[in-house]
């Protein structure tokens, strides 16, 4: 026992004695209350209390001293000191924090009025009528004090009747203020989960708005679940039974949360899914949470993402995102037909770039991921370029099947201008994507050139530079022809050292359609041109695996990641 309660239980015998001296009577019975001992007269307590009255008659004891023992004393000794007082017509004050207590005493001892008028039950059932439940904190501090005087708390309707008069009170709140949170959540807040949720049930059955309960489970979820570490993979530090109670409240709490969208932020239901998972809760709260997210996804943030795994290696559960992703294409794209949106479609592709530099996520689970982006929401496929960059730099060990297969999860003809120079210098690739690279380039180009031999083109071009188009008209022709000796050279070579694989890779490099020599008046380029940019590329290109001196490209990236 403490030292704490000990000095409590001796002030007890202390005032019990003093009781006993005031009344120049010798005690005739001894009351023990748990470990408390209570000497004590038999007429006061007999006049008012049918229970001790009871025991006294049936005490078979031939000493003079009745010895009656109470182990489970609802509010323990403290309660049965405040009864005796009332036996004994001591003064003392009744309030919100010794009611429940008083009341459930009185129903313990049975101090009805059939023992005595205007005994203690019946003083504690109007104090209850008149003064608590009128008042929308005072019922809130007898329910959180009910909480430890269950299940005779209950008989007496105790718990009922503050429930009632909350669920009331707030409703009416609600109706004359806009911020209803700042009023009465922190109140709530110090419930037990069990209570908690009956407030909010019978709240919601008088017509509280259910929507409206977000910020309040909110308030509620970070008091009680506070001290969760959700952010690491160290081992837990919590005892067996306080995991349970911290499960439980979380399953609660999810079961409570409004159907409407936005009602809950989708911050807010990251940290209780990542809390959910964390604790092992069931598989149904987590599903649960997962659809909530997909819902609101578009209000997401790279960190709502990042969650931690718990059952491998891997930094970041990627599983549980992919099916919080596959959510929202079924509520968002199937359900109401609309496009995938670009904004999510970029938090997915920076989501894929962060998880590309764990060590330890295999390529399986990467492209499987990679591969539930639809590639019709992607403007360009530098997002995805990234990520496979950084996978292939932080994994430098995979072979050269396994990176043609994740090369193959971007298209190269939408690279932009800038990723696709970068990529034509870089080495990591696969030497066939840096070809099919330089391929799309020169196939671009052909396009291009092949429309400014349009009627319409020359027509659109002032004529006092004409000349002048055509001096740079007859140099990109000739850069071409530069351009496709190059290529048959590259052909050549593949040809002697390559595989029959690489081979058919290069066969198809070809331009289909040759580009027009008639002397047509051309729209002016800049000096360095596509021609000239591909032509130095093509010239650094090292089928022979030779070390050559490389340009690297800018190292200031806008994106979270860097390529380098």
């Amino acid at each position: 026992m403490s030292a704490k309660k000990n000095e409590l239980l001796s002030l007890t015998m202390k005032r019990t004695s003093e009781w006993i001296s005031s009344q120049e009577i010798p005690s005739d019975v001894t009351v023990h209350v748990g470990e408390t001992l209570f000497s004590l007269h038999k007429f006061p307590l007999k006049s008012k209390c049918g229970f001790i009255k009871k025991l006294a008659s049936e005490s078979s004891n031939d000493s003079n001293i009745t010895v009656i023992k109470i182990q489970d004393f609802p509010g323990g000794a403290e309660a049965f000191e405040l009864a005796i007082k009332f036996c004994y017509n001591m003064d003392f004050e009744m309030n919100a924090e010794n009611i429940a207590m008083l009341r459930c005493a009185a129903e313990y001892l049975e101090m009805t009025e059939e023992h005595s008028f205007g005994n203690l039950e019946e003083t504690t059932e109007v104090y209850l009528n008149e003064v608590i439940l009128t008042s929308f904190t005072d019922s809130v501090k007898v329910l959180r004090k009910s909480q430890d005087l269950l299940p005779i708390a209950e008989k007496v309707r105790l718990v009922g009747r503050c429930i009632d008069s909350i669920a009331y009170a707030t409703c009416q709140e609600s109706q004359n203020k806009e911020d209803i949170v700042d009023s009465w959540a922190e109140d709530l807040a110090v419930l037990r989960i069990d209570m908690f949720q009956r407030v909010l049930i019978a709240m919601i059955a008088r017509g509280f708005k259910r929507y409206a309960l977000g910020p309040v489970l909110m308030l509620y979820a970070q008091k009680a679940l506070r001290g969760l570490e959700i952010f690491g993979k160290g081992a837990k530090k919590m005892e067996a039974e306080q995991e349970h109670d911290k499960r439980l409240i979380l399953e609660t709490i999810v079961s409570l949360l409004p159907k409407e969208r936005n009602a809950i932020s989708v911050s807010f239901l990251s940290m209780l899914l990542r809390a959910a998972i964390y604790l092992e809760t069931t598989v149904a709260c987590r599903l649960d949470l997962e659809k909530r997210m997909g819902l609101q996804l578009r209000q997401a943030v790279l960190d709502d993402l990042l969650i931690t795994s718990y059952g491998d290696n891997t930094m970041f559960d990627v599983e549980t995102v992919q099916r919080i992703l596959m959510n929202y294409l079924e509520f968002e794209v199937e359900g109401n037909s609309v496009d995938f949106a670009s904004d999510i479609c970029e938090l997915m592709e920076t989501y894929l770039a962060e998880i590309a530099s764990d060590r330890n996520i295999n390529l399986a689970k990467f492209i499987g991921f990679a591969e539930c982006i639809p590639q019709q929401s992607r403007i360009t496929e530098d997002g995805i370029y990234q990520a496979i960059d950084i996978y292939l730099k932080v994994h430098p060990n995979i072979s050269e099947v396994e990176k043609k297969k994740l090369c193959s999860l971007m298209k190269c003809q939408k690279l932009s201008q800038e990723a696709s120079a970068h990529a034509a210098q870089n080495d990591r690739l696969p030497v066939q994507t840096v070809v099919q690279l330089l391929y799309y380039e020169q196939q671009s180009l052909c396009e291009v050139l092949s429309n400014t031999d349009s009627p319409k083109a020359v027509e659109t071009i002032p004529s006092p530079e004409l000349s002048t188009y055509n001096n740079e008209f007859s140099k990109l022709n000739r850069e071409n022809k530069d351009l496709k000796l190059e290529l048959l050279k590259v052909k050549m070579k593949f040809k002697e050292l390559e595989k029959e694989k690489v081979f058919e890779v290069m066969s198809g490099l070809d331009c289909s359609s040759s580009v027009s020599t008639a002397s047509v008046v051309k729209p002016r380029l800049p000096r360095k041109s596509i021609i000239s940019s591909i032509s130095r590329k093509l010239g650094k290109l090292n089928p022979f695996g030779l070390t050559q001196g490389r340009t690297k490209p800018d190292k200031d990236r806008s994106r979270r990641h860097s390529i380098s």
